[in-house]
């Protein structure tokens, strides 16, 4: 790839402007370079909050492919471009086909493409379905570690959904340090629960695990609460199944009805773009014509901006920031530069001579 300059204007102009070579790493490469490095994944995605809070980043809104022959499948589009010690551009373009399940297959698939700064040129497409899930748990388990100071540590978990986020949020909390006494499980799927349950038991966790019947069952006997589902709109909607305020981490944004986020502190990751896609926050912001109820980002609370009361429901909101998947994915790129095995796609970028 182009060797990326320094910032002064001097030493950019005595470096040469190359076409970087093209890459394509696998999610088998990607898998391996990430597993066991779950501490160092949450703090990237923590200075990357931290970038895009300094605005040191760009993150337009996701656009979202409907299909109208297929309306409970999408697929969506996150550009963004990261500064900092990143500097990347580049898109995740990422599907949800729900049907899929039914056939075996992962719901989500995805790629991620790595812009080179300098010259606009993609020089890597890496697999990313693994790397969104990574993100996306990452920055589940730094809104744990920062929105629970000042509470209780939970020790009562339940997973309101089952699929793969559900299962790479609770292997990045236990590979963080986090332990339960207990481990609920609910989904609409009796099979579903069943495999996590079976996942949980392979993983060798010590708490004990109980599959409820009921999602009432589960948010009523869990301190954290995850919500990973692939629900389209609000299905929860009784507020005194959190009268023992836990902190919840609303991962699939559309479960939880208004009446439920207005009695609570809700903390987002950029309220911009939390506010919209009929979002449980956008349907609530609509409801009441303000934004009153979103207290703040988990990068306030983070930086001491903001603080958070241990006297009502926590609900942490991430819409899912492309600006994490560009940092995840750069750090992916580098880690399998430096391992020796990146597959480089010789001639992809073929017309680079501008006469022929």
């Amino acid at each position: 790839m182009t060797t990326i300059p320094s910032t002064t204007t001097e030493s950019a102009m005595s470096e040469p402007i190359t076409v970087p070579p093209f890459a394509v790493i696998s999610g088998a490469q990607v898998q391996r370079v990430l597993q066991g490095h779950e501490k160092e994944i949450v703090e990237v995605v923590e200075a990357t909050y931290r970038l895009h809070s300094a605005g040191d980043s760009v993150n337009p809104p996701s656009y979202f492919l409907g299909l109208p022959d297929r309306p409970s499948s999408r697929i969506i589009a996150l550009p963004a471009s990261i500064g900092g010690d990143v500097r990347v551009d580049g898109v995740k373009w990422i599907s949800s086909f729900p049907q899929n399940v039914e056939a075996g297959i992962p719901r989500a698939s995805a790629v991620l493409i790595l812009n080179d700064h300098d010259t606009g040129y993609p020089f890597a497409c890496l697999e990313s379905s693994i790397i969104s899930a990574t993100r996306t748990a990452a920055s589940a388990v730094a809104a744990a570690e920062c929105l629970g100071r000042g509470r209780p540590r939970p020790t009562r978990i339940g997973f309101f959904g089952t699929g793969l986020i559900a299962r790479y949020i609770h292997t990045f909390l236990a590979d963080t340090g986090w332990s339960f006494d207990e481990i609920g499980v609910h989904d609409l799927s009796a099979d579903s629960a069943a495999g996590f349950r079976c996942y949980l038991e392979q993983s060798g966790t010590a708490g004990r695990i109980t599959v409820h019947d009921s999602p009432e069952q589960l948010i009523r006997l869990s301190d954290l609460v995850v919500f990973a589902t692939v629900a389209g709109q609000p299905h929860v909607s009784d507020l005194s199944w959190f009268a023992h305020n836990p902190l919840v981490l609303h991962v699939s944004l559309r479960d939880l009805a208004s009446v439920i986020v207005l009695a609570a502190t809700n903390i987002v990751d950029d309220i911009d773009h939390c506010l919209k896609a009929n979002t449980s926050m956008h349907l609530t912001e609509q409801l009441t014509g303000n934004r009153e109820f979103v207290h703040g980002t988990l990068d306030d609370v983070i930086a001491g901006r903001v603080s958070v009361p241990a006297d009502r429901p926590l609900i942490f909101s991430p819409f899912g920031l492309g600006v994490l998947d560009l940092a995840v994915g750069k750090w992916v790129y580098d880690e399998v530069v430096r391992s020796g095995e990146l597959h480089v796609v010789d001639d992809f970028f073929h017309e680079l001579s501008r006469y022929g």
